[in-house]
């Protein structure tokens, strides 16, 4: 074998080590991270769980907030009446205090 033959297969020889060792060093960071992964989906599984125990009850939402409109339905029913009953006892105020005050000038 003459040197530049020789010359030829180290240098391969080094390029398939050095390629084997990258592939060893990328499927160990590949595990790594699928263990890191299965970890995380776990961790997320069981948040996903206590989310459903926590919003088990979400059924009396609708029908809180059929009872909450329906509350302030009846509040503005008060507010109208009152505003009108406020009005009418205002003009009869000043209705009063005007014949009043025109009877004094008398």
């Amino acid at each position: 074998m003459n040197p530049t033959e020789h010359t030829l297969w180290v240098v391969a020889i080094i390029v398939g080590f050095v390629v084997v060792l990258a592939v060893a060093a990328l499927l160990s960071l590949l595990i790594y991270l699928i263990k890191v992964i299965d970890k995380r989906v776990l961790t997320i599984g069981g948040t996903l769980t206590a989310a459903k125990a926590n919003t088990a009850s979400t059924v009396l939402i609708p029908q809180v907030g059929d009872g909450v409109d329906a509350v302030l339905a009846e509040g503005l029913q008060h507010h109208l009446f009152l505003g009108r009953v406020v009005e009418t006892v205002k003009s009869s105020l000043r209705y009063w205090s005007f014949s009043r005050s025109w009877w004094s000038w008398r």
